[in-house]
């Protein structure tokens, strides 16, 4: 068993700086965990302190049964792929390939074996005898990713090994990382993934959970469909998700006998599942979220359930735009297909639009806690 338990640990650095705050993970034999948030959450330090990079302050880490904290790296069963590929640059491919394993003195069949299994998976057979600088980036770094696997390690760990290359060559190389993971699950051989990354399409697309941090906090680990659809708090709503979710200060008050959330001038209700739940906050300050392809804009006015506001901003991304309206003195961004946003574009900027919103996929957070009040 290779699963990954982190009990409490914490990373506190010589000048007393606090990087990782008693975080509990426990990642599954065979699970594939992307660790993703901003720059400077911890996530990589959390990583390295699994690698055996970085001594652990406090609290304990497992990988199966065995306590690491105090085992070297290479007695831990992991192998780790890095951000700079970090290749031998006189040695051919199949050099660095071999290298680790002749250092633990295997015999020279099973090397090979297991280099020609490794290039057969990455296609790296016709690259054997060249050097890492006759390489393309995603050559190189399908090296680095070839000489994890022949290690055949417990843990794999990758550190944001994709932020170098090019978003062409990152899409393909996320695809063949995850069709690895899946191809060693099913030769009955599977190996434990972490993978760090600060690219949410990369968590989005690559892991069976995600965790998500802020800070040397662990703000909510799930599976990427929950992370999207039902965010704990407030900073994984607005995190996850691009353009991000639209959220949005507002107040909860009575009127015609329903609950309704003010915006700008404008009042909307709440859907009845969901006044029983925000009741408590009536007339309280909250946070309204809503992601943008929930909101609906039309050139013309709504006569159900809708507000006004000006078109300021557009982005064509070709197969949809992104709207930008104001409302009052905030801004909100709207998701449309291209063929539903033209009309409403044809009058140009700062005319006036009206919108609603999906109320069955609004969220409300709580503005001390920023807990999601739904949940």
């Amino acid at each position: 068993m290779a699963e990954v338990t982190f009990r409490k640990v914490e990373k506190v650095y010589s000048n007393g700086f606090k990087a990782v705050n008693g975080i509990d993970l426990h990642i599954a034999d065979g699970e594939f965990m992307v660790i993703v948030g901003p720059s400077g959450c911890a996530k990589s330090t959390t990583l390295r302190m699994l690698a055996g990079l970085e001594t652990v302050s406090g609290g304990e880490i497992y990988i199966g049964d065995k306590i690491v904290n105090n085992l070297a790296p290479k007695a831990r069963g992991i192998a780790m792929v890095f951000q700079n590929y970090a290749l031998y640059p006189h040695m051919t491919v199949r050099e660095n390939l071999a290298f680790g394993l002749k250092l633990g003195k295997m015999p020279k069949d099973y090397i090979a074996q297991q280099v020609n299994e490794a290039a057969k998976i990455l296609e790296l057979e016709a690259l054997l005898d060249s050097l890492p600088r006759q390489l393309s980036g995603g050559q190189a770094q399908r090296v680095a990713v070839g000489r994890a696997i022949v290690k055949k390690p417990d843990v794999f760990l990758f550190d944001e090994p994709l932020s170098n290359l090019d978003a062409k060559l990152r899409a393909s190389m996320r695809i063949r990382i995850s069709d690895l993971h899946k191809q060693l699950k099913r030769s009955g051989c599977p190996a434990t993934t972490v993978y760090v990354t600060h690219d949410q399409t990369e968590a989005m697309t690559m892991g069976d959970r995600i965790c998500v941090m802020k800070q040397g906090h662990i703000m909510q680990v799930d599976t990427p469909d929950n992370l999207y659809h039902a965010p704990q708090n407030m900073f994984v709503a607005g995190f996850i998700g691009a353009p991000e979710m639209n959220i949005r200060p507002t107040t909860i008050i009575h009127k015609a006998g329903a609950l309704h959330i003010t915006i700008g001038q404008d009042t909307l209700p709440l859907n009845a599942s969901q006044q029983e739940k925000v009741a408590r906050f009536v007339d309280k300050n909250v946070f309204f979220g809503i992601r943008p392809e929930e909101v609906l804009v039309s050139a013309q006015p709504l006569t159900v359930d809708g507000a006004q506001g000006t078109l300021i901003r557009t982005e064509n991304m070709g197969h949809e735009f992104f709207l930008y309206l104001a409302v009052a003195d905030i801004e909100l961004t709207a998701r449309v297909p291209a063929d539903e946003a033209k009309p409403i574009i044809a009058g140009g900027l700062n005319c006036p639009v009206w919108f609603r919103f999906n109320m069955e996929k609004c969220h409300l957070f709580d503005a001390e806690s920023e807990r999601n009040i739904y949940l």
